[in-house]
């Protein structure tokens, strides 16, 4: 009588430990839905942002393409910095599938009425940059809903698992995104790129909108107030006073902050580059965006391989992309510039795995929604003023010049964060901050283990930046 109770119990064993083989996104239809839809959108973004660059920089005039294409990078990011309160209040209040889809449709309509009008007539610059700024808008607000949405699509054993997936989301988008935006501004000019950002939008706002997030229930219900500890509410800081009991970790921010000034300059430099030195196409710049998303995908591989403390590891990969990124200024050949852009996107990769375990460990978990939140505002705010700052010296300074000017600006910030090492070691945790044994393990709360704010191309959170 016990056998074939025995046989079916090892049967449902067997079949089980295959499911939990399988990755998260196969196993989990809900979180490999709305997982799509990220990619998807992050996709549309990216290429809309290279390929637009392309586009301004092939129409515009010699002294005016670096600020063209850097105004256009600066406005295309500003939202992800400065509507971070009204993001926060939106995802706090509203459920998380109707922002997630709500967000999706609305980058969707913009992007087919900017479709429709291109394909009926000229489309003036300024049309082209409110675009930019509503769609970056869009996707400021779904980015973050749906980093916030994981403990309601997933259970609590996968949350490190999709977490994972979606630290992987930028740099696949990215590749993706950064190969076909001027591959088809050359096919198909500017309408081209614009419907297939519509589609890719509407297509995501599907997904979501079909998908049912079955712990949804059970996370808002967490969130009422009576089913809240009395002792929570008190628990949260301010971001000064968790940095207070974190000056390494403070420290580093900083020193983050100075080189994104100068490693998200690629963006604008690239293009300026392929156009004015290398003579290329848009085939030339989508290898070169390709030689860095390939880059940053190794080192986001290889990065926890790398021995070392954080600061010192971050500190040597500074000092060698600064080498990488100077090189084309002295070699201007398309394989030297592949290769420095393969090299500068590993040294990223590298950065974001070891930063992302540091900061985890680090920030004790009832901080980590402001440490995440301010954090992402504090390192996306030097995106605008690169862009910016490049652009305008890129009508005045020949590209090599450029180059040299990127890496001569990274080398003291890679000394700086180099010796914050030396000075004391910031594997163990500051004071104040729980050991390394207090890493989450378990489900953490919507938002506190904010890892997609600290991506594996940790340089920067902002959209389009440095991945």
């Amino acid at each position: 009588m016990t056998a074939p109770d025995t046989g079916t119990a090892s049967d449902e064993q067997t079949a089980a430990g295959a499911r939990g083989r399988l990755p998260v996104v196969l196993r989990n239809p809900a979180f490999g839905a709305v997982w799509s839809a990220q990619v998807l959108t992050q996709t549309a973004a990216r290429m809309f942002q290279v390929g637009v660059v392309w586009w301004l920089i092939s129409q515009t005039t010699d002294t005016d393409r670096g600020f063209a294409s850097g105004a256009f990078l600066a406005v295309s990011t500003l939202p992800a910095v400065v509507l971070v309160p009204l993001v926060a209040r939106i995802i706090a209040r509203c459920p998380h599938r109707g922002v997630l889809a709500g967000a999706a449709a609305a980058a969707g309509l913009i992007a087919t009425a900017t479709a429709v009008w291109t394909y009926a007539a000229h489309l003036p610059t300024a049309v082209v940059y409110a675009a930019a700024l509503l769609l970056a808008g869009c996707q400021a607000l779904f980015d973050p809903c749906l980093t916030t949405s994981v403990p309601e699509l997933v259970d609590d054993a996968d949350i490190e698992a999709a977490t994972g997936f979606e630290l992987s989301t930028q740099s696949l988008a990215g590749l993706a995104g950064g190969l076909l935006g001027p591959l088809l501004v050359d096919a198909w000019d500017l309408a081209g790129i614009v419907a297939g950002c519509a589609g890719a939008y509407l297509t995501a706002a599907l997904l979501v909108t079909l998908t049912r997030f079955p712990r949804a229930v059970t996370a808002d219900a967490s969130q009422s107030p009576g089913e809240m500890s009395p002792g929570a509410a008190p628990q949260r800081r301010t971001l000064r006073q968790v940095l207070a009991g974190l000056p390494h970790i403070r420290h580093a921010l900083f020193c983050f902050a100075a080189a994104n000034l100068f490693t998200t300059a690629v963006y604008v430099v690239m293009p300026l580059y392929t156009r004015s030195v290398l003579d290329g196409r848009g085939s030339t710049v989508a290898a070169l965006e390709a030689a860095l998303g390939v880059g940053t995908l190794l080192g986001s591989f290889t990065g926890g391989r790398v021995p070392g403390s954080p600061t010192t590891v971050g500190g040597m990969c500074l000092a060698l992309m600064a080498l990488a990124l100077a090189t084309p200024g002295f070699a201007p050949t398309a394989a030297v510039v592949l290769v420095s852009l393969i090299v500068a996107g590993w040294c990223v990769g590298v950065i974001g795995v070891r930063f992302v375990a540091l900061f985890q460990r680090s920030v004790p978990a009832a901080d980590k929604p402001g440490f995440f939140a301010v954090m992402q505002a504090l390192l996306g705010a030097t995106f605008p003023l690169s862009s910016l700052l490049f652009g305008v010296l890129g009508d005045h300074l020949e590209a090599r010049w450029l180059c040299l000017v990127q890496g001569a600006g990274l080398l003291p910030v890679a000394a700086a964060l180099f010796l914050l090492g030396r000075r004391g070691d910031t594997t163990a945790p500051d004071s104040g901050a729980p050991g390394p044994q207090a890493a989450p393990a378990t489900a953490p709360e919507p938002g506190a283990t904010s890892a997609r704010t600290v991506p594996a191309d940790t340089l920067t959170a902002a959209p389009g930046a440095l991945r």
